[in-house]
This record gives structure tokens, C-alpha cells and sequence, in this order.
């Protein structure tokens, strides 16, 4: 239905209240009632009413009945609060009053906008924050400052052994697959004592960093956390979370996953070996390959028809051993082998260039020799 204006020549123009349908391919129109004699504001209402859709009012930008200021989203922080609901996250934390309701406030701000924690508490601000609704659903009052942020940080990082009970609690058990690895992060300061020189995986040497080992589910779900000094070596690390799960979470049969620099044959030897129960999955070095290789162990032959195949070796004497051809790697390390050859090539046109050349030719043994040492040392 909707209103009609008809213009009526000398007299003022008759308003109606019509329907429309399609039939037969055509539109057809029929007058409910006559409402001229309506006031102008009356109309305008059942106008208002008739542009109703699905319980939704549609009213065009230019009547709108009020001035829109300030829009507030909302979705977002209803979402990441709602799922953290569903994971108990208030009871795994175990804080309570305001420490934990900023606890709670700290995990969904780092999802929804994660910056430094002075950031943070100038988005808290009940007056211009822009968590608004996140201030409003945890009530969280008038005012947060960063220095409560870093008090309720303090107060979980004095529930640390217990949310990773809980967690362990709930993702892992006996005969479970336990995935280890390690980060780092640097940063400038000298208060820090954990801080140290090391191998920095950000490319920023010369900067102290810590290391970070993180472990996880097998689909990878954070269960335990542990900060080292930023010089410590990834075996030395390992041998920590071994003691971690076996003596503070209890679990006697899991499978350590990692990489080839973490779970080493002095880690295997002396921390796993002689437990009964644990297992453990990593990759050998390329030396290691090697001699498998030249020992005949390993038979290229056998990836004519297949991508895996299972061995032994007395060097690895009750280990299951998994070799694989990967020919994407292998297309990879193809292209690059070619474009270093490619490479050095140009070099060495370039200096037999410079040694044929009429004008200050290149001469000397020595000084070619530097000039190709040069070369290569770019590839």
C-alpha cells in the first residue's frame, strides 16, 4: 500500500490510499480510501508507518526524524565476548572483581585491536574510548589506566602454573601429540634480566631480545608458555618442557614434535630415550641424510613410483624412519640452483670483460682472483 497525490486542476490535488498488484503482466491499481481531508501531518505519519518493511523502518536519509552524531559498533565486541564465554575464559583465568574483569578486557582488546597496553587504556576510556561497547558490557567504569592494565597483567602472570593446568587439563592427555617451538622478540632497554645478544629470528642484530617457547595442542592451541634469556639455545629449551609436562602436568605417554635444531640425538640420548611412554617426531640433519645415503640405506630409486617409504638403520637403532621426495621443493631448489648459475655467470662475462678490454685492463692473478672472489660472494 502507499499514499498517492493526484493533482485535481483548480481544486487542491486528492491524496489516496492505494494497492498495487501485478496480473497478467500488467499493474493494477485500486483506491482503499480517500483521505484529503487528512492534515498534512497526519498523512506524513501513515506514510511513515506504511514504509515499514520486516520490522524495519525505511525513512530516507533527508527524513530522518533525528541527527546521527556518533555510530558505536557493537558486532565485534559482542562476538569476541560471547566466545569467550562459551570457553569458560573468566574461570580459566580465576580472577575476580575488577583485576579479572581487566584480565578479560586485556584478551579481547588484544583481538579486536591489539596495541600497547597505553593505547589500550586511552581505548578504554569510558568518555572517547573507542571500545565503548566493550566498557559498557564488562562495566568496566569511568576510568582504566594503563597502570591498571600492567597490575592485572601482574596478577595473571601470578596465575600462570594454574590457567596452564587448566588448559592442559583440557586439551592434552596421555598419548597425545605435544608441539614445541620457539620465537623471539627484541627491544631496546637495559632492566630486563632476561635480555641478552642472540641469534635474532627479526633480522635486528645488535639488539637485546628474549626467546619465547610456546607449547601447543596438535592442532595448535596454546597450552603453556615459558620465557628464556635471548641467548639460549633451542635444545637447552626442549629440555625444560620435558620436565614441564612429566612433572607439573602429569602426563607420562605424549609425542614431542619439533624441528631438527630443537630435538637433537643429545636431547633424544639424555632427555627422552630412557622414558618409557614418550615418543618423539623431527627431522634429521642434512648430514645425517647424507650418510644414510652413502651407506646405501636410503635408495633413490625407490621415489620412481612413490613420494614415501619406510626404513631402518642400525645408527638409529629402534627409530622408525620416514624418508620423503617432495618434488615441489625439488622444482624450487632447481630454480634457485639455476638462477645462481645464471648469476655467477654475469659476474664472470663482466670480469672477463674487464680483463679483454683495451683501456685499464684488469691484470694481475691477485687482483682477478679478488674480483671473483668478490663475485661469488654476493651468491
Amino acid at each position: 500500500m502507499y499514499i498517492d497525490t493526484v493533482p485535481n486542476r483548480n481544486s487542491p490535488p486528492a491524496v489516496l490510499l492505494r494497492e498495487s498488484w501485478r496480473e497478467d503482466g500488467k499493474i493494477r491499481k485500486r483506491t482503499v480510501a480517500n483521505i484529503s481531508d487528512w492534515s498534512a501531518d497526519k498523512i506524513d505519519a501513515l506514510r511513515v508507518l506504511l514504509k515499514f518493511d520486516g520490522g524495519m523502518q525505511v525513512v530516507p536519509a533527508g527524513d530522518a526524524p533525528m541527527d546521527i552524531t556518533r555510530s558505536l559498533p557493537v558486532g565485534h565486541v559482542a562476538a569476541v565476548l560471547g566466545a569467550m564465554r562459551r570457553l569458560g575464559m573468566s574461570d580459566i583465568v580465576g580472577l575476580e572483581g575488577p583485576v579479572g574483569v581487566r584480565v578479560q578486557a586485556l584478551i579481547a582488546a588484544r583481538i579486536l585491536d591489539p596495541q600497547s597496553k597505553l593505547a589500550t587504556a586511552q581505548g578504554l576510556d569510558a568518555e572517547s574510548g573507542w571500545l565503548h561497547a566493550l566498557i559498557q558490557e564488562l562495566h568496566l567504569g569511568k576510568r582504566v589506566d594503563e597502570d591498571d592494565l600492567y597490575a592485572a597483567m601482574d596478577a595473571l602472570v601470578a596465575r600462570q602454573d594454574a590457567v596452564e593446568r587448566a588448559l592442559v587439563h583440557r586439551h592434552l592427555q596421555d598419548g597425545s601429540l605435544v608441539l614445541y617451538d620457539l620465537t623471539s622478540t627484541y627491544f631496546h632497554g637495559r632492566t630486563c634480566p632476561l635480555a641478552k645478544l642472540g641469534y635474532s629470528r627479526d633480522g635486528k642484530k645488535g639488539l637485546l631480545q628474549i626467546t619465547i617457547g610456546l607449547l601447543c595442542t596438535r592442532d595448535g592451541c596454546p597450552v603453556a608458555v615459558e620465557v628464556f634469556e635471548g641467548n639460549s639455545g633451542d635444545p637447552g629449551t626442549f629440555t625444560a618442557q620435558v620436565a614441564k609436562v612429566q612433572n607439573r602436568f602429569g602426563l607420562s605417554r605424549v609425542v614431542y614434535v619439533g624441528d631438527r635444531g630443537m630435538i637433537t640425538n643429545a636431547r633424544i640420548r639424555e632427555d627422552l630415550a630412557g622414558l618409557p611412554g614418550i615418543g618423539w617426531v623431527t627431522c634429521l640433519r642434512a648430514p645425517a641424510i647424507q650418510d644414510l645415503r652413502d651407506q646405501g640405506t636410503i635408495q633413490l630409486g625407490i621415489f620412481d613410483q612413490q613420494d614415501l617409504a619406510e626404513i631402518s638403520s642400525e645408527t638409529f637403532p629402534g627409530e622408525r624412519l620416514v624418508v620423503c621426495r617432495n618434488p615441489l621443493l625439488a622444482v624450487e631448489r632447481g630454480r634457485k640452483r639455476q638462477a645462481l648459475l645464471e648469476a655467477t655467470t654475469a659476474d664472470l662475462d663482466e670480469i672477463a670483460a674487464r680483463v679483454a678490454r683495451a683501456k685499464k685492463p684488469l691484470r694481475g692473478v691477485a687482483a682477478i682472483a679478488r674480483a671473483v672472489e668478490r663475485a661469488l660472494s654476493h651468491h
